[in-house]
């Protein structure tokens, strides 16, 4: 079993990575036209008398204290999403109690973990023989300091089985739990890729748009391809 303070820690560095988001789902304006807790929950009490979707849109927002948002800084909804709108089937390395901001170190990473993650999902759709998906490529600027380093673990190790993510889970919650702020892995769906699980959106600095995708499904997915810059 890994062990987090088995794991070495990461300098702080400065670093790129990258993400894909379903189209259909827009970026909550609310947490970007705030600068602080304060104001947003001034903004918050107000929008609420008049917009009856807002805590849909906004998700459980008792799920991140306030002082986890990263007020301010360019996309703040798209670094703040996963973790007021948790997928309860969990994901590697949460069980559904708590939500994880998966990057990749490359687009062609994030491409592949998504890529895998659709067909999954689509092929237990009964009838489904023809369908284009369209998602948002995310460049987002972040620092690791303090986040522990997983890539030391050999692919043969439990935590990185592909679809069993009994051990991952196991190890997230430990990196929730120690209060330490993400993890570097390797990718399962790309050899040689590198993935981070970001427990608390407070590393980012900047995430924005890049290209939209599209994935065609027809029984699998037969293709994938960019459709536009950002």
């Amino acid at each position: 079993m890994v062990k987090v303070s088995e794991l070495t820690e990461l300098a702080g560095e400065q670093l790129q990575a990258y993400r894909l988001v379903n189209s259909k789902f827009p970026p909550v304006a609310l947490f970007d036209d705030v600068a602080d807790a304060d104001e947003f929950e001034v903004l918050y009490q107000i929008q609420e008398l008049t917009n009856p979707r807002l805590k849909n849109e906004v998700g459980r927002l008792e799920l991140i204290p306030r002082g986890e948002i990263p007020f301010g800084i360019p996309g703040c909804s798209y670094a703040t999403a996963p973790f007021t709108h948790v997928n309860p089937a969990g994901s590697r390395f949460s069980d559904g109690r708590f939500g994880v901001l998966y990057l990749a170190d490359s687009m062609e990473t994030a491409l592949a973990e998504v890529r895998h993650h659709q067909s999954l999902y689509w092929s237990n759709v009964p009838s489904l023989n023809y369908e284009r998906f369209v998602f948002r490529g995310l460049s987002c600027s972040f620092v690791d300091a303090a986040m522990k380093d997983a890539t030391a673990v050999p692919m043969n190790d439990p935590v990185y089985a592909p679809d069993d993510y009994t051990h991952s889970r196991r190890l997230g919650r430990s990196v929730k739990e120690a209060g330490c702020p993400g993890l570097r892995y390797h990718s399962v769906r790309l050899q040689g890729g590198y993935c981070w699980a970001l427990m608390t959106p407070r590393p980012v600095s900047s995430i924005i748009q890049t290209a939209h995708y599209e994935m065609i499904w027809n029984g699998q997915v037969t293709s994938v391809s960019k459709i536009s810059e950002a």
